[in-house]
């Protein structure tokens, strides 16, 4: 490259101490020469592929959900006062977010870290998700009483409120992803609104993505229902609804049921 300041040939004095500040503006530009011309040409960074996330790249599909069977699409008004009632649940938790960080856990609680995604899916959804469900239920029969770690923490204030952005979306990401291969609970379905109540304006596009992926996945399931009646209807109306209308994902969004 071109010699853009006039720095002399920077000779390695005998004394020379390169732990010694220097002095001078001439000292401090022939330090930075001394110190190029020691870089190697070439530079192999050491990279731990462990630390690396899975996904590097945010991907978002511009697919739309799958129609609602009819009868199973919500009416206009119905989609107007979950957004709304929605919107006062988000008011409040932003509200009163220190008062509850400030409340102590109870102490069988211990939130997982943050890139830890097998403790979170347990910590949300309980170990019973994870095992034979047959065998759980027999020993949840046998000893009587909420055992959080088999049904999974209930998402309250006190735990959603300690929760940075970067872990709402990690765990968006974790209980999205495991809800693709699996079909919808309870468990997940308190998580998820939570979540979503947490989750801050205007979307970075890794949160774009899963809630997009969210409300294709409820539409899914929702597709396969075979009675309108199923308990599963109402609360996937719900994802759709508040993705499309709530965070202006219209083409997701249910078509206006007259009724």
């Amino acid at each position: 490259m071109p010699r853009l300041l006039p720095v002399e040939a920077c000779d390695l004095p005998e004394d020379y101490d390169p732990s010694v500040p220097p002095r001078t503006p001439q000292e401090y530009l022939r330090r930075v020469q001394i110190e190029a011309a020691r870089c190697p040409d070439v530079v192999i960074a050491q990279i731990d592929p462990k630390k690396l996330r899975k996904k590097q790249t945010v991907s978002i599909s511009l697919s739309g959900c799958q129609p609602a069977p009819d009868g199973y699409s919500p009416s206009l008004r119905w989609q107007q006062q979950q957004v709304a009632q929605f919107s006062a649940v988000r008011q409040s938790l932003h509200k009163h977010r220190g008062h509850w960080r400030s409340q102590p856990l109870d102490s069988n609680v211990t939130m997982p870290s943050t890139e830890d995604e097998e403790s979170w899916k347990k910590f949300c959804l309980g170990e019973r998700l994870y095992s034979d469900l047959a065998a759980a239920l027999n020993s949840e029969s046998q000893h009587p009483g909420i055992d959080y770690i088999k049904v999974g923490f209930p998402p309250l204030l006190s735990i959603v409120s300690r929760m940075s952005q970067a872990t709402v979306t990690s765990v968006l990401e974790y209980l999205v992803n495991w809800f693709e291969e699996r079909n919808f609970t309870p468990e997940l379905g308190r998580w998820l609104y939570a979540l979503l109540a947490c989750l801050e304006k205007p979307l970075l596009p890794e949160a774009h993505s899963l809630i997009r992926q969210l409300a294709r996945r409820c539409s899914q399931i929702r597709a396969g229902v075979e009675h309108k009646e199923d308990d599963r209807v109402s609360p996937l109306n719900l994802f759709i609804c508040l993705v499309g209308r709530y965070f202006e994902q219209r083409d997701l969004a249910d078509c206006n049921d007259p009724s």
